[in-house]
């Protein structure tokens, strides 16, 4: 197909959007009983899978902490001998779209587990994983004790007054040698973080690269 059938062809096409019921999975931590202190909604990042993202929370008391780690849906080989699968979020094709699409997915997690208010709820988001996290809590104004912003970019289309209702604590996490965050980009998302929260905000920056800070993670119910 040359340059000119191509663009006819476009011009012919129409794309059309449709509604139908998709299943999906979701991985969990622990036992929620009533010796759970911690419910942690946790995001993984891109090319990653629920049931391997979920093991950097194993460090956390496991009588105390349950981990619920949602499975973004769009799954892909990762390398050329198509061994390894990884999975990502969102793209800019039809970000809206999609984000509604997770948005509902994640509303059935949350009524399937119905997570007692007694509870302290942590979501935290790691890398590709902020942006559904914080999306989610401005969207359906979810109340929690920490939303924790873990070496990932904040959505531009997120403005101070979506978080208006949030009297918990933000806490920003990045390694000062994190690859994918240049100066300029860091001083752009505090920047960001700052005017969204506030006071509220706390950022927690640690020696490394973008990478999942277990330690950093385990201490989070505590400072």
């Amino acid at each position: 197909m040359n340059f000119l059938e191509l663009q006819r062809y476009k011009m012919n096409s129409t794309e059309t959007e449709i509604s139908y019921t998709i299943t999906n999975s979701y991985t969990t931590l622990n036992e929620l009983t009533s010796s759970t202190k911690n419910v942690w909604f946790v995001c993984h990042g891109m090319g990653y899978l629920s049931r391997y993202f979920i093991r950097y929370f194993k460090g956390l008391h496991p009588d105390e902490n349950y981990i619920i780690a949602p499975q973004a849906q769009s799954k892909y080989y990762s390398t050329p001998k198509f061994k390894h699968i990884g999975a990502s979020w969102l793209t800019r094709e039809n970000t809206a779209m999609e984000t509604e699409n997770i948005m509902a997915y994640f509303d059935s997690i949350f009524e399937r587990e119905q997570i007692s208010e007694e509870k302290n709820l942590i979501v935290l988001g790691y890398s590709q994983g902020v942006s559904v996290a914080m999306r989610y809590v401005a969207k359906r104004q979810l109340q929690c004790s920490q939303l924790v912003l873990h070496s990932g970019g904040i959505p531009k289309e997120l403005k101070k007054e979506d978080f208006d209702f949030f009297y918990g604590k933000a806490k920003l996490i990045y390694g000062d040698k994190d690859e994918y965050l240049s100066d300029e980009r860091m001083r752009e998302e505090l920047e960001k973080a700052e005017i969204l929260f506030g006071t509220n905000l706390e950022v927690i920056p640690f020696s490394g690269t973008h990478e999942v800070n277990t330690q950093l993670i385990e201490n989070l119910i505590t400072i």
